[in-house]
């Protein structure tokens, strides 16, 4: 059945209104999607990741493979060690892949809290240069939550703020961390937000921050977010203090468009803003670097206390593969799949546990692929 049958021509204009845009900023890809064929395809890296990871991972294979998308998939596996060169479980061989194929998607990693190896995530923004973090946020049709007409993006800068890493003990029971502010990396978000912006017909960019109190760092990241704005005067810019902004976002979620911000607050308002269209399990993202480098991943955690039971949702995972065929110019494809997670979700008779259903991962997984 056709999507526009399905939903009717008002609720298929809203969904068409919610799909996941071709992010801004994003260099053309190589291959020309007409010379792109199933004897052609295009390689792309995947790392299926830890805990309910390789299950997700599996449902993407499975749903690319029914919907014949021309993607040729070099899987690689989190080891066991820690690679020196990296200061992490992933390996350089791992990162090099990724720099080859230029593309790739990333299931869950499990990060060690308090001890241990580096994260797994930090190594990946850090070595690939990923210096933005995409989260498209949309009401779902057909999935019920506190909020119908959310539509917002949030833009982390993704590789210093409070997650440089640079912590040390100044003396016993005295432990230092180090945040981490630059012209260049500030620059370069906020140039990448207003351009997707512009891009994607989005009419406000709301910069975050906390320069009431970090008068030096966030002061120096809104001069940027100044700097950018004026080369954009069709754009609304406004300021807003992050404790304000999560007050605002509770209220009235449509107040925003486009939102930007240091890592640390990006990490938090876009993990708060999945929770206003039913979780992380149904948020895709995108990591931005540069080069042209796209990393799609799932944001959500590897939930060992499910992995291996079948009962995982890997809707967020498929709708971040989404976003990778955006990016690489197969936009077919990418509708088809995008549709297709939709109207199985709008059912709701093949929903999962996290859903309110009692679905398995493999149940949810072959409606999708039946829905192609």
């Amino acid at each position: 059945m056709a999507l526009r049958q399905l939903f009717g021509r008002r609720s298929f204009e809203f969904l068409s209104s919610r799909a996941i845009p071709l992010p801004a900023g994003f260099l053309p890809f190589s291959s020309s999607a007409a010379a792109v064929s199933l004897e052609n395809p295009i390689r792309a890296t995947l790392f299926p990741g830890d805990g309910i990871g390789p299950e997700i991972a599996e449902s993407v294979k499975q749903v690319f493979d029914a919907a014949e998308v021309p993607i040729e998939w070099e899987e690689h596996y989190v080891g066991d060690t820690v690679d020196p060169r990296t200061q992490s479980f992933l390996t350089w061989e791992s990162l090099e892949s990724v720099r080859r194929n230029g593309v790739g998607l990333k299931g869950p990693m499990a990060t060690p809290i308090g001890k241990g190896h580096r994260s797994l995530n930090l190594t990946l923004r850090k070595e690939l240069g990923l210096y933005a973090n995409v989260r498209p946020c949309f009401s779902l049709p057909g999935y019920k939550t506190r909020y119908d007409d959310v539509n917002l993006v949030t833009i982390r800068e993704n590789t210093e703020g409070e997650y440089s890493g640079l912590e040390h003990q100044v003396v016993r029971g005295v432990v230092e961390s180090l945040k981490i502010i630059t012209r260049q990396a500030s620059l370069r978000v906020a140039e990448y937000a207003f351009h997707y912006a512009q891009t994607n017909g989005r009419k406000r960019v709301s910069a975050i921050h906390k320069a009431n109190i970090m008068r030096k760092t966030d002061g120096l990241f809104l001069k940027c977010c100044r700097e950018v704005a004026k080369k954009y005067p069709d754009i609304t810019y406004e300021e807003v203090i992050i404790d304000n902004c999560c007050m605002m976002l509770v209220k009235n979620p449509a107040l925003f468009d486009v939102l930007v911000m240091p890592n640390l607050y990006g990490d938090i308002i876009s993990d708060l803003c999945a929770g206003l269209i039913g979780g992380l399990g149904l948020t895709p993202s995108c990591n931005i670097g540069e080069g042209g480098i796209a990393l799609a991943e799932a944001v959500h955690g590897s939930a060992p206390d499910i992995a291996g039971k079948n009962l995982a949702n890997p809707t967020a995972l498929l709708l971040s593969s989404v976003a990778m065929l955006r990016h690489l110019k197969l936009e077919d494809k990418a509708d088809r799949i995008h549709a297709a997670i939709l109207s199985t979700i709008a059912e709701g008779k093949y929903r999962t546990v996290d859903l309110g259903g009692k679905a398995s991962t493999s149940e949810f997984t072959n409606a999708v692929c039946r829905n192609l």
